[in-house]
């Protein structure tokens, strides 16, 4: 199963600084290789290396130079040392596939071994290590190699860097591997991440006294099964500059002797079960510019001295139990780009922190916690501010002029706060100039809906693309200015009182693919102009519509539970319509056939009439089709079971007759898709006998739901998902909800409301 991880160390221009001698020389020796491989012309290979290679017989997706009848040294990969004897094998990314034969431990003069982005498997050759006991570098990344790692020799003390990154090893990490490189201080980056390893992670393996001090830089354990808490003896690599060892399962706490690494500069543990407070020693790490303790257990207060970590970069930390106020000393901490820590119990007035000196601050997110007071006037000082999340606090108050200042602002959540003046908001915000990404849902509670001509200026709104004003109440109609926002993505007004007809004009914009307008009070048809939704119709428009990255990702977890997932575009988004629970009546247009690249058709608790358009069979892509709760009459049409990507389908009462059809789909559907329909038959479920319910059964039973609805405490962020009939349906969207996992990382869930 692919991870959501990471799946390798990756590195800043200032963390490159710190990379070690070591690999800067051995990077330098590869331009050289690179670039004057051809002067190793008058080299003549030895014929043992050169049967070796022969025998390695990779397959390539374009062929290798590589001849019986030709000299090795000649070849593409290969360079030869002064006496003959092949020293590089050089072949990053150049398409092998096949596995390693144990021919390569032939190659002994070896010391340069890069196979790394390739498609390579099976295990390693049994000893490997003490064959190549020359070996400096040893890169094999991104392949799918399996299997226990071969044991090394006690003659290999040469080796300098590990990388076997991103591949599929298992078993534990022996206790043997690579002692003598370890011990002559020659090994400086060891980077298993992204693979199964399993055990304790051997610390007292790579950080020991040997001979000579060690040499290690970069230590990379993350994306495996590690467990067990971090074993003491980390202090003894008093050069280490990189620690990562994030996803997996370590649990305790912080080991005292971590923050003896007086030159470390990333910290990276995240998504595990440690414990415990942080700790004030960690103020001792002088050189940190990341930390990364995110989605773990963490409790207590954030250092009270953070700010002594005055390189300090990136502060990750969401996703915890941290409690407390922001220490003041974390404005010492003036080169801070990304702050993150949602989901924690921090509390205090957040106006009483100074922003003012963070002038490199470009992330800022401190959503679900327990913040109030208004929003903070020196965070406009912030100037290079891109992201903003304060959802989820009790933050109150109005949006200040002064957010105009933020000119690289593109995105902005406070939802599920206490704020007003709506119209207000909006006329400033229009101003923001870069913004695209504006989630105001659950907030500005019980006032109208800015129906104001003037938010459509040429200038304002006019990169916008995702617009959530979900669950805030409001009243009046849907906005025409909305029509004119063409970068518009993602539309969500549900969970509303908004009345009168949907305006047309919504169907021209180029780029919307998601508009979620359910549970409102609306009335009128099914625009026809909704049929020609450009992003919906075909599968050029959806591409053009670039649903790309967003700011600050967005988790989500699917209705079982048991997995979690990270979004970073908007691509995460199913292409919907939602106007369930509304007014709406008249046929369903035919012209809804049209929309080929929709997935999610979500029209129940409304009044449409007449039959189901035959012409939904065309919406190939549909995986749920809801039409629940209306006054649809005839029969089903049986070219719905050429639907093949269709899991939820519901049409319980309507009026519908006649046959269910069978195959595809359809034989998956429970009884509860189809009841309440008096006379619709099928021989493989049933033949209703319940009537239709009444439409003014119906909506005597929606008012009263929909005052439930808006009693129960929930905070969105856009879009909903709804429950119909006592059956979920995954009407896919985000809702801020403050839970913890057993792995922390939670962040946006799927949230099914039983209606």
């Amino acid at each position: 199963m692919n991870k959501m991880v990471p799946s390798k160390a990756t590195f800043s221009k200032d963390e490159m600084k710190g990379i070690p001698m070591t690999k800067l020389i051995v990077l330098w020796q590869w331009v050289f290789v690179l670039l004057f491989l051809p002067c190793s012309a008058l080299a003549a290979c030895d014929q043992v290396d050169h049967n070796a290679l022969l025998s390695l017989a990779f397959k390539v997706s374009s062929p290798l130079n590589w001849s019986a009848s030709s000299d090795c040294c000649h070849w593409e990969g290969i360079l030869c040392g002064l006496d003959d004897r092949v020293v590089h094998l050089w072949l990053p990314g150049r398409g092998l596939s096949g596995t390693i034969s144990p021919a390569i431990t032939n190659l002994t003069y070896l010391t340069h071994l890069d196979l790394s982005h390739n498609s390579l498997l099976g295990v390693l050759p049994d000893g490997l290590f003490q064959s190549l006991f020359r070996l400096q570098v040893l890169d094999l990344s991104f392949n799918r190699l399996n299997g226990n790692l071969p044991l090394s020799s006690d003659d290999a003390s040469k080796i300098e860097i590990v990388d076997l990154s991103s591949n599929y090893f298992n078993g534990t990490i022996p206790s043997s591997i690579l002692i003598p490189s370890i011990a002559a201080g020659s090994l400086s980056i060891f980077n298993v991440s992204n693979n199964s390893f399993a055990g304790s992670i051997p610390i007292s393996v790579f950080c020991k006294n040997g001979s000579k001090p060690s040499s290690l830089t970069i230590l990379d354990f993350s994306s495996n099964k590690f467990t067990d808490h971090i074993p003491i003896g980390l202090g003894s690599c008093s050069h280490l500059q990189v620690l990562r060892a994030g996803y997996n399962n370590l649990s305790g706490p912080l080991p005292d002797d971590i923050f003896n690494l007086a030159d470390l500069q990333r910290l990276s543990l995240p998504v595990n079960r440690l414990s415990g407070p942080i700790g004030d020693g960690i103020v001792r790490l002088i050189n940190l510019k990341i930390l990364e303790l995110y989605s773990n257990q963490f409790v207590g207060s954030i250092p009270v001295q953070i700010g002594n970590l005055f390189l300090l970069e990136k502060l990750v930390l969401h996703n915890n139990n941290l409690t407390g106020s922001l220490p003041p000393s974390l404005a010492n901490c003036t080169n801070l780009s990304a702050l993150n820590l949602r989901v924690n119990n921090l509390a205090g007035e957040l106006s009483s922190f100074n922003f003012s000196n963070l002038k490199h601050l470009t992330i800022l997110d401190l959503g679900n916690n327990n913040f109030s007071g208004e929003l903070p006037q020196s965070l406009y000082s912030c100037k290079s501010l891109t992201a903003i999340r304060f959802a989820s606090n009790r933050l109150r108050g109005q949006i200040s002029p002064e957010i105009v200042g933020l000119a690289s602002l593109a995105y902005l959540s406070i939802s599920n706060n206490n704020l007003t003046n709506a119209t207000g908001a909006l006329r400033i915000l229009r101003g923001c100039r870069n913004l695209s990404t504006l989630v105001l849902s659950k907030s500005f509670v019980n006032e109208p809906l800015p129906y104001d001509e003037d938010l459509s200026d040429p200038d304002g709104f006019q990169n916008i693309r995702v617009f959530a004003l979900g669950g805030c109440n409001f009243t009046g109609r849907v906005p025409t200015w909305l029509g004119k926002l063409k970068n518009l993505k993602v539309l969500d007004l549900s969970f509303n009182l908004i009345h009168g007809s949907i305006p047309g004009s919504l169907g021209s914009l180029p780029n919307l693919f998601y508009i979620d307008l359910s549970h409102n009070l609306l009335t009128g048809g099914f625009p026809r102009e909704l049929c020609g939704m450009p992003s919906l119709t075909s599968k050029q428009g959806i591409h053009l519509a670039d649903r790309g990255r967003i700011e600050l990702p967005v988790f989500t977890i699917p209705q079982n539970g048991s997995d979690q997932y990270q979004y970073n575009q908007l691509s995460s988004l199913p292409p919907a319509i939602y106007l369930g629970n509304n007014n709406l009546s008249g046929n369903i247009p035919t012209e809804i056939g049209q929309l080929q690249v929709i997935l999610v058709l979500d029209l129940s608790h409304n009044t449409f009439s007449g039959s189901i358009p035959v012409q939904i069979s065309n919406l190939t892509n549909l995986e749920a089709l809801a039409l629940s709760y209306n006054l649809l009459s005839g029969a089903i049409p049986a070219a719905l079971n050429g639907l093949h990507f269709l899991s939820f389908f519901s049409v319980a009462y309507n009026d519908l007759q006649g046959p269910v059809p069978s195959g595809g789909q359809f034989n998956t559907f429970t009884k509860s898709s189809f009841e309440g329909n008096q006379g619709l038959c099928a021989a493989n479920h049933f033949c209703s006998p319940s009537p239709l319910a009444s439409a003014v059964t119906k909506r005597s039973s929606y008012k009263i739901l929909r005052a439930l609805i808006f009693g129960i405490t929930f905070s969105i962020a856009f879009g909903i998902g709804i429950s119909i009939d006592n059956t979920k349906i995954p009407l896919i969207g985000w809702c801020e909800k403050k839970l913890i996992h057993q792995t922390g990382e939670v962040d946006l869930v799927r949230v099914y409301s039983d209606l």
